[in-house]
């Protein structure tokens, strides 16, 4: 129960490396430890604070180092190094409690908290910050014994390390894959189905598909009606072990009609996907 509230979403994509066959130097791995404790250790020290921000509604941000380039913007997927700890100094959230040195993020669709997708369009790559989220942009009254009370304040410390390009782009719907397994040869395709597990989101309704939870993959083909155009066309090439986040554009998706009462008319959609197997038809 330690991280499930942070970090079940953002979790599910971690990135990952391949290092098999590659002979190792202990002398440069010594080196990299100490490179990985170093940056682990940043977001604990003292820093001085070059600038600060109040926002009208109760977010504040102060800023340890300011990065350069525009702010970033809504659907944008960035990697970030972060914490999220209580006024008490309690730490709830952060990629290292899951001993990463960094996750993907992408904005506007409610993968962390409300004030996460509001803060986060006030900084660029490679700010360093610490942002004070008032608990109705946090969790609100929800509460989780033993993690987090109820109408608590979320203290973020977050560095922006960059801003991730899809991985595959077309018609508008883009796919960014943060873990491939290169040995799987078989590709999504006309010629078979795709199996996968994912979570679904809006902007204004987070998570309202989760096939984790109900332990009940999708199964689909290209040639399928009912499915969400954008969605088919972002996983074609897609391959059996794959994670990834992938965003669908409203005139990809449901358009103006939306979807029942789950997706609004004019809904961007975004999905955070595990293929679990690409099988001959």
């Amino acid at each position: 129960m330690k991280n499930i509230v942070g970090l079940l979403i953002v979790g599910i994509v971690l990135i990952s490396c391949d290092t098999s066959g590659v002979k190792k130097d202990p002398i440069k791995k010594e080196k990299v430890t100490k490179e990985v404790k170093q940056k682990k250790n940043i977001l604990d020290e003292v820093q001085d604070v070059k600038d600060s921000k109040a926002l009208d509604n109760g977010i504040k941000i102060k800023w340890f180092k300011h990065g350069s380039g525009e702010n970033i913007k809504y659907s944008e997927v960035i990697k970030v190094d972060y914490k999220v700890s209580l006024r008490n100094g309690e730490v709830i959230d952060g990629n290292h409690l899951i001993k990463k040195e960094s996750v993907p993020f992408i904005v506007g669709f409610g993968m962390q908290t409300p004030g996460w997708d509001i803060a986060l369009k006030e900084l660029k790559v490679g700010d360093f910050a610490e942002i004070h989220i008032p608990a109705k942009l946090a969790r609100g009254d929800k509460e989780v014994k033993g993690l987090f009370p109820a109408n608590s304040d979320n203290i973020l410390k977050i560095r922006v390390l960059e801003n991730v390009k899809p991985t595959r782009e077309r018609d508008g719907n883009k796919a960014w894959v943060f873990e491939e397994n290169k040995a799987n040869k078989l590709k999504f395709s006309e010629e078979n189905t795709v199996i996968f597990h994912c979570m679904s989101f809006t902007p204004t309704n987070p998570l309202f598909v989760n096939t984790y939870r109900t332990n009940s993959p999708f199964s689909m083909k290209l040639e399928d009606n009912g499915v969400v155009p954008g969605l088919k066309k972002a996983l074609i090439n897609a391959k059996k072990g794959d994670r990834m986040l992938v965003f669908v554009p409203s005139s990809e998706a449901y358009k103006d009609k939306g979807f029942q009462d789950v997706v609004k008319p004019n809904e961007d959609l975004m999905y955070n996907i595990l293929i679990l197997d690409v099988a001959k038809d």
